[in-house]
Order: structure tokens, then C-alpha cells, then sequence
């Protein structure tokens, strides 16, 4: 009896599959030779996108309700080929143990009715339908040559009638095989079995088969079922999807929302951020590029508002006296000295703003390693150029400091000239360094202290902000209103300010009206085995740290902090150098 058994064929692949270092042999040698040609690696390479026609949400509930679908359908698929080919071994297993139940009847030879043997095939066939129960399916047809011996059925009054169709009895009877399958038409399907026995001269067979109709539409019925409780499923996990879906891309719409409203002139949208998946990675990046372009554009349009305000008055000044150029020499030299000196302040005013538009990137500061010692004696013969004032360097720290030492030039010398300005020749103006602090925790402190009018305190809460004059306040002359002539914008105590920042620092003022000024810097100085802290320019500006005492300071030698003025004698600049410059300055 043939049983068949399904089988499945897989495909060979093409080639050996390739090993995974020869896989990453060849994924390195393709960077090496994009970046040998100047490529960027693929990797690194944006894809465009590509365009859709459909919205990114129906495309995701359009996506799973598909995988949803396939799924069911193969589900569904392979569980029917499953419960049909159970049917099927089942019919089998009932054909074989019937088979077998016949075999050991016939062996006996015995008539159980009379106890006597067979008389003839006939009989023996007959006896052993008497004695069986079919079951549902089910048909037993006893054969004696062409001729039916007997028949016992499961099918009911309406089932197959063997008598009444010879030519498919036939087929099964004098077959060559033992077993097989058949198509009876309206009754389906049919696996059957035949045993033949021989009694004396006589030979007989019995026809034992399993109608599969009914219970292959049992099947079919269930599998129905379970195809409308899917397509319930299908549609229920579809809408889910699209809730889902909905859910997921509401940051994204939020951030098209935010993108749409931002206008030329208002960068303040965010969107805001819950969570921490990759959606929300995806707006908190988003809100950074914003910020950066926020602070971008505050930049550019405080420099153009800047440059607006500041040059407004000097091309003013020039147009008004180019217009009124007379024919006159000395009138002409006269107004071309003018003339000079606004195109120079105008020069210095750009200058500055340059350099302010410029503390906002994170190049501005490039901190290297320096001798503090070196730096604060540079500095002071810088500032001797500066006005003929008696120079005291006061203190100098010593050992190494990570800071911009051009920077850090730049701040002092401009400090130094303000100290020019605000006092007389002959008056002293006193530099220094000093280191304090261990570890992460040292600090340098630089500064330079005059005997000017000094800073009311009114003035000294904006005295670093852009554009910011002194002048009378509570009766006192500013520090920023000296005897010599200003000629700037405001702008240097900006810059100072600035580049504190650009360290992580701060500037500093200390001053008693009408008995000078201490301008000064404070700046981080960890030691080289305290991992220094690395400080990029600042979107904001924290407000200045200013000092301002009147009731404690009486003397401009002792208004300072106690620390800071370890040698308050003046010394000349041949002891300066003996003291403090191993190499020649």
C-alpha cells in the first residue's frame, strides 16, 4: 500500500559562500580606496530621499496590514494541508489494522457459527461482515471473482452503491496494485486496500475502503471559519496600525509643524520632547540644529545691528565735512585730519565687532600650554608702549597655564589702554599675576589696577556689556571718562569679556570712586595632572563679576584683594628684570 509524503526541493546557491573576513577584506579595501580618491566611505554618504506619493502613515498601516495578511493566508494554507494530510494517514492506519483484523479471521479457517471450517470463500467472507461494526467512511465489499459476496457500508441509504457502479469496482478489484486512490466522483475521494485469500480452490478477496469526502468538508468548513475570524483580525490590527502609527509619527509631524511656523525673524519654536526613543533622539536633534541656527542669527543681526548703530555717526561725520570741503589749504588739511581719523575709528569699530562675531565660534580660544611667568612679563612690556605712566608689575605667578596666550594678550593690552586713558602722565598703572588653588581647583588671576577716577557702582554692573560709557554718576567721574580724549565704540571691555568667556572664566572689577580701578581676569588653570576643563565659546554671556566696595578701600594701594600685591614698592625695569626674567626680554 502506497503512503505518498510530501516533499520540498531547496535551491542551491550559485557560489561558496563567502567567508566573513573575506567579506570585510573587501568592505575595507572599498573605504580605503573611496578615501584614497577623495571620496567620503558609503557609509558616510547621505542617500536621497525618495519620493512617495503616499503619506509615511498609510504607508506603515498599508505595510503591516500586508505582513499581517500573507501571514494569515499562509497560516491558514498550512494548517489545512496539515489537517487534510492527517485525514489521510488516519484512512490509512484504519485500512491496514482492518487488513490485518481479516488476515487473522481468515487464518483460523474456522466457522465461528459452527465451529466447523470454511465451506467455501463465499461463507467466509459473509461470516466476517456479519461480525464487523464499519465506522463512518467506511466500506467493506467482499469479492469472489467478479462477483460481490458481500457488502457492509458507513455511508448511509444516499453513500456509494458498488453493485450499481461495476466499472469503479472494477478498477480497485483487478488492479495490479494492492492499494491506492481513486476519484468516485459525487463521493469524493477514496483510499482502499485489498486483501485476497485462497480456500482450497476457491479464492475471494475482501475490498476494504475510506471515503474522505466528509471529513476533508469538516476541514474546509473549520478553515472557513478561521478565514472570517482573520479577516476580523485583519481589520482590527489595521486600525490598531494606524492608532499606532499615528502615535509614533506625531513628533515628526510636530516637527514639520515647528519647521513650517519658523519665520526669518522668529527662530524660537522647539518641539517639545517626551521620551527618550528614536523619535525623540530625532527632535532633540533637531532642536539643537535650531538653537545653533537661533544663535547663528543673533549673531549676524546683533553684528549688523551693531555695525548700524556704530557707523551711522562717523559716515555722518565724513559726509558732513566732505560736503563742506572748502578751497581753502588749511581748511582742506584740516578737514582730511578728520576726515582720517573717522575712516581709522570706523577701521577699529569693524575690527572689534569682527572680533565679537567671532567669540561665538568654537575656534575662538585655542588654548595651549604657556609659562605664566613669560606671559605676564611679555604683557608688561607691551603695555610700557601704551602712554608714558610709571609701570609696576606688582606680582608674577609662575608655572605652567593651558590658555590662548594671544587672547589673553588681547584682554590685558586692552585693559592696559583703558588704564592709559582714565590717568595722567606720571600716574602709575600696576600689572600682575597671581595662581591660587589646587588641582581642578587653581586659578589664575591677571590684572591691572590705576589711580583713574575709578567706577561708580551704577556703572559698574554694565561696564563690560557692548557699547557701554561711564560718565558723571553720583558726582564721580567713571573710570571710562578719563582726562584723555575716547575715540571708541565701547567695545574693548566687550571683547575682554569675551574672551574670559571663551576660558571659562570671568572678568572682574574692583574700584572706589575717585581712587582708581583693579579691571582683572579670572581664569581656570588646572594643574597638568587634573584633567583640564575645555571651555568653547558661549551662546549667553552670565553678567560680569564685578567687586565694588567704597566702604572698605581708602587707597588705591589697598583696595585690591590682600593676595594680589605681594611687592607694592616700585622697582625699576632692570630690578623687574633681575627678579623675574631668567631670558632676555
Amino acid at each position: 500500500m502506497a503512503d505518498g509524503t510530501p516533499t520540498a526541493a531547496f535551491p542551491r546557491p550559485l557560489g561558496p559562500p563567502q567567508r566573513e573576513s573575506e567579506a570585510q577584506g573587501t568592505s575595507s579595501r572599498s573605504s580605503s580606496s573611496a578615501t584614497a580618491r577623495g571620496e567620503r566611505p558609503a557609509a558616510d554618504r547621505l542617500r536621497p530621499l525618495r519620493a512617495t506619493v503616499l503619506p509615511a502613515r498609510w504607508r506603515i498601516t498599508a505595510w503591516i496590514m500586508l505582513s499581517t495578511l500573507f501571514t494569515l493566508l499562509a497560516v491558514g494554507m498550512i494548517g489545512r494541508s496539515l489537517s487534510l494530510a492527517s485525514i489521510e494517514v488516519a484512512a490509512n492506519t484504519s485500512i491496514e489494522q482492518e487488513a490485518d483484523e481479516f488476515s487473522r479471521f481468515a487464518s483460523t479457517g474456522v466457522d465461528p457459527s459452527t465451529g466447523a471450517p470454511f465451506a467455501s470463500a463465499e461463507r467466509l467472507l459473509a461470516a466476517y461482515l456479519d461480525q464487523q461494526a464499519v465506522h463512518e467512511g467506511e466500506v467493506l465489499i467482499g469479492l469472489r471473482g467478479e462477483a460481490i459476496a458481500g457488502v457492509r457500508s458507513g455511508l448511509g441509504d444516499a453513500g456509494w452503491d458498488p453493485a450499481a457502479e461495476p466499472a469503479e469496482l472494477a478498477t480497485m478489484a483487478e488492479a495490479a496494485r494492492r492499494s491506492g486512490t481513486a476519484e468516485l466522483g459525487a463521493d469524493g475521494p477514496v483510499r482502499w486496500g485489498r486483501v485476497e485469500f485462497t480456500l482450497g480452490e476457491d479464492r475471494g478477496a475482501l475490498l476494504i475502503t475510506q471515503f474522505t469526502r466528509e471529513a476533508r468538508a469538516e476541514v474546509d468548513q473549520a478553515v472557513g471559519t478561521l478565514a472570517w475570524v482573520a479577516l476580523a483580525g485583519l481589520l482590527l490590527s489595521t486600525g490598531v496600525a494606524w492608532l499606532v502609527a499615528g502615535q509614533i509619527l506625531a513628533p515628526i509631524r510636530e516637527v514639520y509643524r515647528v519647521a513650517r511656523d519658523i519665520g526669518e525673524h522668529d527662530l524660537t519654536a522647539r518641539v517639545p520632547v517626551t521620551g527618550g526613543d528614536d523619535i525623540a533622539a530625532v527632535a532633540t536633534t533637531f532642536n539643537l540644529m535650531l538653537d545653533r541656527l537661533e544663535e547663528a542669527h543673533r549673531t549676524q543681526q546683533r553684528f549688523v545691528d551693531d555695525a548700524g548703530h556704530e557707523l551711522r555717526t562717523p559716515i555722518t561725520v565724513v559726509r558732513g565735512h566732505l560736503e563742506l570741503l572748502s578751497e581753502d589749504p588749511a581748511e582742506r588739511r584740516e578737514t582730511l585730519r578728520l576726515v582720517t581719523e573717522e575712516l581709522a575709528r570706523m577701521s577699529r569699530i569693524v575690527s572689534d565687532l569682527l572680533v565679537l562675531a567671532r567669540a561665538q565660534q568654537p575656534d575662538f580660544v585655542t588654548p595651549g600650554e604657556h609659562d605664566i611667568a613669560a606671559l605676564t612679563l611679555d604683557i608688561e612690556a607691551k603695555a610700557q608702549a601704551l602712554g608714558e605712566r610709571r609701570w609696576q608689575l606688582m606680582e608674577v605667578a609662575e608655572g605652567p597655564v593651558v590658555l590662548d596666550a594671544q587672547r589673553v594678550t588681547q584682554a590685558m593690552l586692552q585693559l592696559a589702554a583703558n588704564a592709559v586713558q582714565v590717568t595722567r602722565d606720571g600716574d602709575r598703572i600696576r600689572i600682575g599675576s597671581h595662581i591660587s588653588g589646587q588641582g581642578a581647583q587653581r586659578r589664575l588671576r591677571l590684572w591691572v589696577r590705576d589711580e583713574g577716577p575709578g567706577v561708580a557702582e551704577v556703572d559698574a554692573e554694565r561696564i563690560f556689556e557692548r557699547f557701554a560709557h561711564g560718565g558723571q554718576s553720583a558726582g564721580h567721574r567713571s573710570d571710562t571718562a578719563g582726562p584723555a580724549p575716547r575715540h571708541g565704540a565701547g567695545l574693548g571691555l566687550a571683547i575682554v569679556r569675551a574672551i574670559t568667556d571663551g576660558h571659562g572664566g570671568s572678568a572682574w572689577l574692583e574700584s572706589v570712586p575717585g581712587e582708581g580701578a583693579t579691571f582683572g581676569l579670572d581664569l581656570p588653570a588646572p594643574e597638568a595632572d587634573a584633567a583640564p576643563e575645555t571651555h568653547s565659546a558661549p551662546e549667553t554671556h552670565p553678567a560680569p563679576e564685578t567687586h565694588s566696595a567704597p566702604e572698605t578701600h581708602s587707597a588705591p594701594e589697598t583696595h585690591s584683594a590682600p593676595e594680589l600685591h605681594s611687592a607694592p614698592e616700585e622697582r625699576s625695569a632692570p630690578e623687574r628684570a633681575a627678579d623675574n626674567a631668567p631670558k632676555e626680554r
